[in-house]
């Protein structure tokens, strides 16, 4: 079995680990010979201690193959899960192929990306943010029903490019803007239905369910060239300016598809104009926290014919899920960040952690807000002092309550899961998204764990620190700092294995197992 192979079927297992999965934790043992993990068929797999979000981990040297982890999977799972368990084999081995062509293809990737920071574009480190594997999610390389030719084609982390398909949908059935870098109905190859319809832009892989849609065609002719960006399912179409748009495929689980439901796109909307309400009342984030403009879209009131046009500020940024990413010259993006502007790579997080923590404190305890902005929605300057931009919103989670007690309306969300008064329900958002993805996972993977503990716990204890005993705070502070445990997300479990009449879950990206150790308080 390949190197691959092993390291994949350990995440598979620290997940399931993690999750409690088929009450897996029950099958830890702890004898003089050290702890380990009793799988089906008496394999006994070794264990070591955890850093970040469980307590033990599959020990580095185990040899663990695929076939042993999901026949584990089967034995342990429930018969109402069966078809989780199938699709979780199918996952696996759509991951390895694209783990294994990954790695067959990266020099080539990597040499045309370039050495020199100066000469690449904002999309490169689209491209390289995709060589970082999810930090939770053990398969996030598996793109549902996508052969090696269609990932060489459309994933981020082999940098191609493409032109997009355009889809004629009736004038009746459109709503929203129209695409002002479209293209004429004569471009597309249907010269004849410019008075009766709209052109709508379609992903290639989106095609094949676009074209079966009654009263719309699909054009023969393709027209704009566009490059992935990490999400794969939103492209750059030129500089500061990408394009969001359903994608036949699920990433993240089998049930986390990747269309676009057209209420979103309002909801994303609503949500960028609150935060700038907020900002217009923050004068001292008005310079260091921007949002991308996503207020123009369109819809045909179907999940796969949607589209969003996102407007990124002109300055120059990088996402923060780019940071630990390998760079062409043999060290990681924040290294040259850091040796470019003159600092370690410490202080650079110094910043960056400052700022985080002190608007997400600040949201949540003022204004009852909690981004979903993990670390795939944020970027962060380069150069200069720390400043982030925040994209994608429509996750966001609010208090109507201490939205009007701030002075603020209640945004008219279509969905309603993005409003509750369940100051746990916001903290849960907090710990498992600010805290766990876009603060701990960049700072324990860029330094020392004890470094990076410090970091953090002394960051959010200072941005918490300015509200004093605001209840709040106190609470958030209770989940974080004074905690014993931290909660996590059951991403496996709810994203593929188990179904959501059988979990509860509203929304498999926001359902909560079991808590890990509190990573801030070990010292």
């Amino acid at each position: 079995m390949s190197d691959r192979e092993c390291y994949l079927a350990a995440r598979v297992v620290n997940a399931l680990l993690r999750e409690d999965y088929g009450g897996l934790s029950g099958r830890v043992t702890r004898t003089k010979d050290g702890v380990a993990l009793e799988l089906p068929g008496a394999r006994r797999v070794r264990l070591t201690p955890g850093s970040l979000y469980q307590d033990f981990v599959v020990a580095p040297d185990e040899s663990l193959g695929l076939s042993t982890v999901l026949g584990a999977v089967a034995e342990i799972s429930e018969h109402a899960d069966a078809a989780g368990v199938k699709a979780l084999a199918v996952e696996c081995r759509a991951a390895l192929r694209a783990l294994e062509l990954h790695d067959a293809r990266r020099e080539e990737v990597m040499a045309r990306i370039g050495r020199d920071p100066r000469h690449r574009d904002a999309i490169d480190y689209e491209t390289l943010a995709a060589f970082v594997d999810h930090p939770v999610y053990p398969t996030a390389r598996a793109r549902y029903g996508l052969s090696e030719a269609e990932l060489l084609a459309y994933a981020p982390e082999f940098a191609p490019s493409f032109e997009l398909r355009w889809a004629a949908v009736p004038r009746e059935r459109a709503r929203g803007a129209r695409v002002p870098f479209g293209p004429s109905f004569r471009e597309v190859g249907l010269p004849d239905l410019g008075a009766s319809h709209v052109p709508f832009p379609v992903h290639p892989l989106s095609v094949r369910v676009v074209g079966r849609m009654p009263g719309v065609r699909v054009g023969p002719l393709p027209y704009l060239r566009v490059r992935p960006t990490l999400s794969m399912r939103t492209v750059q179409t030129g500089p500061g300016t990408h394009l969001k748009l359903p994608l036949a495929a699920s990433t993240l689980g089998l049930r986390n598809r990747r269309s676009i439901k057209p209420g979103t796109l309002t909801d994303g909307a609503l949500a960028e104009r609150l935060l700038r309400e907020v900002l217009a009342a923050e004068p001292e984030f008005a310079d260091v926290i921007m949002l991308a403009d996503e207020q123009v879209f369109g819809h045909a009131g179907h999940e796969y014919l949607a589209w969003m046009i996102r407007t990124i500020p002109d300055t120059p940024v990088i996402p923060v899920a780019a940071l630990l990413a390998p760079a062409p010259g043999g060290d990681t993006v924040i290294a040259e960040v850091a040796r470019a502007s003159g600092r370690d790579v410490a202080d650079v997080l110094r910043g960056y952690l400052r700022l985080l923590l002190r608007w997400n404190v600040r949201l949540f305890v003022k204004y009852g807000i909690a981004l979903e902005a993990h670390q795939q929605n944020l970027s962060l300057t380069p150069a200069g002092p720390p400043a982030l931009l925040i994209k994608d919103n429509d996750g966001l989670l609010a208090s109507p309550e201490h939205l009007r007690a701030a002075g603020l309306g209640v945004p008219a969300f279509a969905d309603a899961r993005m409003l509750t008064d369940d100051p746990h329900a916001l903290a849960d958002v907090f710990v498992t998204i600010t805290l766990h993805l876009a603060a701990a996972a960049v700072a324990f993977g860029a330094l020392p764990a004890d470094a990076a503990r410090r970091l953090v716990r002394d960051t959010l204890a200072d941005a918490l620190a300015e509200h004093g005993d605001h209840p709040l705070a106190r609470l958030l502070r209770a989940r974080t700092l004074d905690a014993a445990r931290l909660v996590g997300k059951a991403m496996l479990t709810a994203g593929t294995l188990v179904d959501k009449t059988r979990t509860g879950a509203s929304d498999v990206n926001k359902y909560y197992g079991t808590g890990g150790p509190n990573y801030l308080r070990r010292i």
